[in-house]
């Protein structure tokens, strides 16, 4: 029985902590978009001229392969972006590597 509840325990445990770290890679993925490029990705991506990222991502047209790419490489009028994310303050915090950088960024705009 003992064993039992410290199983269960450290199971409950497991969840509830990955359940914080998706929070908190949501709040990162938030502030990259936010902060990067000193004025935020949303200053080009959100005007209607320019692609739209969250509605591309939800509609299965930007996938994170081909985001990931862009992001490190550029396209058309777009910089390479790893640098301005990789500078941003909460990333730096959380020891985000480039790939969970790219993750949180796309997990925010895909929710």
């Amino acid at each position: 029985m003992k064993k039992t509840l410290i199983a269960l325990a450290g199971i409950t445990l497991i969840a509830l902590s990955s359940q914080a770290s998706a929070a908190d890679e949501l709040k990162v993925g938030k502030k990259i978009y936010d902060r990067a490029f000193g004025r935020g990705c949303g200053s080009c991506h959100d005007i209607a001229s320019n692609p739209q990222l969250a509605a591309l991502i939800k509609a299965g047209k930007l996938d994170i392969t081909k985001f990931t790419k862009i992001l490190r490489e550029g396209k058309n009028g777009m910089p390479a972006a790893m640098t301005a994310i990789m500078a941003v303050g909460p990333v730096k915090k959380a020891g985000y590597s480039e790939d969970e950088a790219i993750a949180a960024v796309y997990k925010f705009l895909s929710n």
